[in-house]
């Protein structure tokens, strides 16, 4: 019988060229050692936000059909549940009626409650272990953590508690127990990792102070060049500036150097701890058959945080800090991100350079906000030889069919596989094949009435409020040269399309959504994160 363990490591936030597989400058060997030995695709894409791409990702299905159309507000009966469908089956589920033990270490960020247990809970929806956090975000020092359904004291955690390494540990911790059992494991690793706050140690932040100190537009044109000299990206002559990019300014360099630095800083302690999950496998003995997948949620976030006005509730922004000392939050020059008492996030400049060499972040459906690095690697399924790289489309709804087709041909028959139960297909496919393209994909996408339809090489997008744009992805993904109105009656017929499709599944018009927040007093900024 095929049952191989499978491993699902998830970044927050994280930008498409940060990583050195990918083009990055930031030190990222892990990632590159799973590179070497796994598949790349360059054309991945998941949805443009945390909780969406956490619901297709166990479910299949796009995420509006299965209750979370923006995060995890409960904006019944005008908007969205906020919570995951307790009747559609999640992956964890899936695999634990096939006999594998399951674990979820990190962040949730798929129930509407987070203060008490109920069945939206992960320990409810198919995982045996569970220790992280419920909201999507929150401190990397004292975050509210949760294990089982039990919540944790601060003085549990201990006073070098780093969110990231307790991830790493936890995950390491369930591969050595599992390990030597008869049976095989499903563990999920999502990581907050590099989603604000900025917070990192003083060592890993200091070497890329130099790094960074040329400016973004100096970054940005370099990763450019490593993505075309890896065949990631074709080749263009030159990235245009992108909206709302400034000049570098001396005068506040040093602060954005430094929220830079951080997010570096957060980024390579993501990689070493993934080194050391893979370090656990191979020690394992298990590494040839165990399923390694690789991605972030959604592109870079440009989501800048306002000095002194502090909207998010205490789990996942808190006042004060272990000490008891204040936290000063927000994007203030004048004070430098990474220490506990600071809450900032990196901005929009920074986040253009993430998203290399695309439009837009997190958020939003052009290519910026909805494509990730993403790699896999199982040696024995013949996945990944010598760095593959693959120029055939993958999307998030494609997680679980890849995974349940990994399974021997009855098991995988049985969860319906190749069925309509789910939204996406698997990939196994287009990774075995040494890197070649399946055939032509449709691909939908909405959030916060940003909306798009990739059907084939040609994409229709919008921003909630503005005019349907068209694009030919296959010669310019940047997004640069709209279309609509050389092609209008391929734009009225991608739209129709559209329409069909988000009526099909469920997706609630934006306003209606927006009109439900006010109405309950909700702070706009509360639908970040």
């Amino acid at each position: 019988m095929t049952r191989p363990n499978v491993i699902i490591i998830v970044a927050d936030d994280l930008g498409f060229s940060d990583i050195a597989p990918y083009g990055g400058e930031i030190d990222t060997p892990a990632l590159q050692r799973l590179s070497d030995r796994g598949v790349r695709m360059s054309s991945f894409y998941v949805t443009p936000r945390c909780s969406p791409s956490r619901a297709s990702l166990l479910t299949g299905r796009h995420p509006h059909s299965v209750g979370i159309g923006v995060l995890t507000t409960d904006n019944r009966p005008n908007g969205y549940a906020g919570s995951l469908r307790t009747e559609v089956p999640t992956l964890a589920e899936r695999l634990k009626e096939q006999g594998y033990a399951t674990g979820i270490f990190g962040k949730w960020h798929l129930a509407s409650e987070v203060h008490t247990p109920s069945e939206t809970w992960p320990t409810r929806r198919g995982f045996d272990e569970f220790r992280g956090i419920l909201p999507g975000a929150s401190s990397f020092y004292a975050p509210p953590m949760v294990e089982g359904e039990r919540r944790l004291p601060a003085d549990e955690l201990g006073d070098d508690f780093y969110f990231t390494d307790d991830v790493t540990g936890s995950g390491i911790d369930f591969i050595r127990r599992h390990a030597a059992e008869d049976a095989p494991y499903f563990l999920l690793l999502t990581y907050t990792a590099p989603h604000w706050p900025l917070h990192a140690a003083e060592p890993d932040i200091a070497k890329y102070r130099e790094r960074f100190a040329g400016g973004w537009s100096a970054v940005r044109e370099q990763r450019l060049r490593r993505l075309q000299d890896t065949g990631i990206v074709p080749t263009v002559d030159h990235l245009p500036r992108a909206p709302g990019l400034p000049e570098w300014d001396d005068e506040k360099a040093a602060w954005e150097i430094e929220r830079m630095a951080v997010y570096a800083a957060q980024v390579e302690s993501l990689d070493r701890g993934i080194g050391r999950v893979l370090d656990a496998v191979a020690a394992s003995g298990e590494e040839e058959d165990t399923l390694v997948l690789f991605f972030s949620d959604n592109g870079g976030c440009s989501e800048e945080l306002p000095p002194g006005v502090n909207f998010f509730p205490e789990d996942v922004a808190p006042r004060t800090t272990r000490a008891g000392g204040a936290v000063r939050f927000g994007n203030d020059p004048d004070v430098m991100p990474g220490g506990e008492d600071t809450y900032q996030s990196y901005g929009e400049q920074w986040a253009t350079v993430s998203n290399t060499p695309f439009r837009m972040w997190k958020r939003w459906v052009h290519e910026g906000g909805i494509s990730t690095p993403f790699i896999a690697s199982w040696p024995a399924g013949g996945v990944g030889a010598e760095g593959a790289l693959t120029h055939g489309i993958g999307h998030i709804t494609d997680i679980v069919p890849t995974v349940l087709g990994a399974l021997d041909g009855a098991a995988a028959d049985g969860l319906g596989v190749g069925s309509d139960a789910f939204d996406g297909e698997s990939l196994l496919p287009v990774w075995q094949a040494g890197g070649e393209a399946a055939g032509e994909r449709t691909l939908y996408w909405e959030h916060v009435g940003n909306a798009a339809i990739r059907r084939g090489d040609f994409k229709l997008v919008r921003e909630w409020g503005g005019p349907w744009e068209l694009y030919d992805i296959a010669t310019d993904r940047i997004e640069s040269v709209d279309l609509a109105g050389t092609y209008p009656d391929l734009v009225a017929e991608l739209a129709s399309e559209y329409e069909v499709w988000a009526r099909a599944h469920d997706v609630i018009p934006w306003q209606d959504v927006l009109d439900d927040y006010a109405a309950r007093g909700i702070h706009p900024m509360r639908a970040m994160g």
